[in-house]
């Protein structure tokens, strides 16, 4: 055992380190966000990736005004997600990737995560009042063990200046 713990240690190679982070507008996502970036900003090969889902149980109306629905939908992602890049590169440099997806939060996140090589961690924010979130949730405890990267819990109701001072 102890062989394992204080074997040799092998070449540290310089690699993409990509952070996930759910975008969402929530206080918790906020802070999880701040968290995200300033990791990938000090980690070597850091990257950060902004996960934005639409829900598809938003449109179900008629043809026309689910498709416009469905549009305006992208639009606002789009518009959150250009704000958010915006204001992480004048934090901390970073440009982050952008990844929007229609579908089940859980479900599109572990297909992107699963689809990608890169992934160093999914960053998630846990909400301070009534329960930590469904998406904590999920991911804590159906799917935990089978992540293929670790799984960072940031407490929402850290400050701004906490996550700064830890990163």
């Amino acid at each position: 055992m102890t062989e394992e713990i204080h074997g040799p240690i092998r070449p540290v190679t310089k690699r993409v380190r990509k952070l996930m982070v759910v975008v969402d507008g929530s206080p918790e996502s906020k802070v999880a966000i701040r968290f995200a970036a300033a990791r990938a900003a000090h980690i070597t090969g850091g990257e950060l990736i902004l996960f934005h889902c639409i829900r598809p149980g938003e449109f179900q109306h008629w043809m026309a005004v689910a498709d416009r629905m469905r549009e305006e939908a992208y639009e606002e992602a789009e518009a959150l997600l250009a704000e958010v890049s915006e204001r992480l590169h004048a934090y901390c440099g970073v440009i982050p990737e952008v990844i929007i997806a229609e579908g089940e939060p859980q479900e599109e996140i572990k297909k992107s995560i699963e689809g990608q090589q890169d992934i160093f961690g999914l960053v998630l924010g846990v909400g301070s009042e009534g329960g930590p979130g469904p998406l904590v949730d999920y991911f804590t405890n159906e799917l935990a063990s089978q992540l293929p990267c670790p799984l960072f819990l940031i407490p929402g109701n850290m400050t701004y200046e906490q996550v700064d001072a830890m990163a």
